[in-house]
């Protein structure tokens, strides 16, 4: 990525290459939860001959994620990605000991979502062999580049799959690690979602997806579990949990941030639920979707601020 500062003319501003693997590392684990919305729990965990670079946990998936660092280009994403797996899916126990010991609090097994588990490479550049790797629907494995510039600005961006059609499953057959891993772990898509439900509902879904897309153009669309979240620099400003009949969207405000002068959402704050915020409301047809989007609207407004 070019970057320029504006002038009278356009300067070019220089990137600054990493000079050690360290830097890249201790830079991301001073500010992991601005990048990657994560929560630090150690940094250089040893088990069983393997050196987790960092070790964080993702507390809106509930699930561990092991971030590695990487300056050379001559590694496999997928045999090291699923060797670090297979590595947490055998520890369990070791990893749940790790969080305790860090963060001072009893997280217990059942409250680890072991199938949401996934392994992210930070570097500051990619092989077209890697980014052609990670092209598989259900791959747990993200690619994160960094670069650092001239001017003290840092760019750090995801590495999208292209033609994301193929499920890692089709070589799964051929190598045991990946095969063991996939049976446990699970990277949900938009259309795991829409197939469980009815034609009305999917043509439901996709009237208020396209409100809400076309609310800023840096809201993204993540799948998750229960979910499927829209989302603006990591923050979800709403979340979408499709229903056999009709959709149920959070709002992701908290209690007494939300004017709804028609009452049409409920106070979740003190009950148990999936989605994020402290409102509700059950959407079945599109007659209140202009009232609706002026709800979604107010946590957009506040989550940019």
């Amino acid at each position: 990525m070019a970057l320029y500062k504006i002038d009278k003319k356009l300067e070019y501003i220089k990137d600054v290459p990493f000079k050690l693997e360290k830097e890249i590392q201790k830079l991301t684990e001073a500010n992991l939860s601005v990048l990657l919305n994560l929560d630090f729990i150690k940094s250089e965990f040893s088990l069983n001959n393997f050196r987790i670079d960092t070790l964080a946990f993702d507390n809106e998936s509930k699930a561990f994620v092991i971030i590695e660092y990487k300056r050379d280009k001559t590694f496999s994403v997928i045999d090291q990605g699923y060797a670090y797996l297979s590595l947490m899916l055998n520890n369990k126990a070791d990893f749940i000991l790790e969080y305790n010991e860090s963060k001072s609090k009893t997280l217990k097994r059942n409250d680890v979502d072991w199938s949401q588990s996934k392994v992210i490479f930070v570097s500051p550049a990619f092989t077209n062999y890697q980014r052609e790797a990670i092209n598989f629907k259900d791959l747990p494995i993200e690619l994160w580049e960094i670069k650092k510039f001239e001017n003290n600005t840092l760019s750090f961006e995801q590495i999208q799959k292209t033609t994301a059609k193929e499920s890692i499953k089709t070589i799964s057959r051929t190598d045991e690690t990946v095969e063991k891993v996939s049976k446990e772990i699970v990277v949900y898509s938009e259309q795991d979602h829409l197939q469980k439900v009815d034609t009305e509902t999917q043509e439901l879904y996709e009237e208020i997806k396209g409100r809400i897309l076309n609310m800023n153009d840096a809201i993204t669309l993540q799948p998750k579990k229960w979910y499927i979240a829209f989302k603006l620099n990591k923050t979800n400003v709403c979340d979408i949990e499709l229903q056999k009949k009709g959709i149920k969207i959070g709002i992701n405000l908290k209690r007494g941030e939300l004017q709804d002068p028609q009452n049409i959402t409920r106070d979740v704050s003190n009950i148990g639920h999936n989605l994020n915020g402290d409102y509700e409301l059950k959407m079945n047809n599109s007659d209140d979707i202009d009232y609706i989007s002026s709800l979604l609207k107010q946590s957009l407004k506040k989550n940019m601020s």
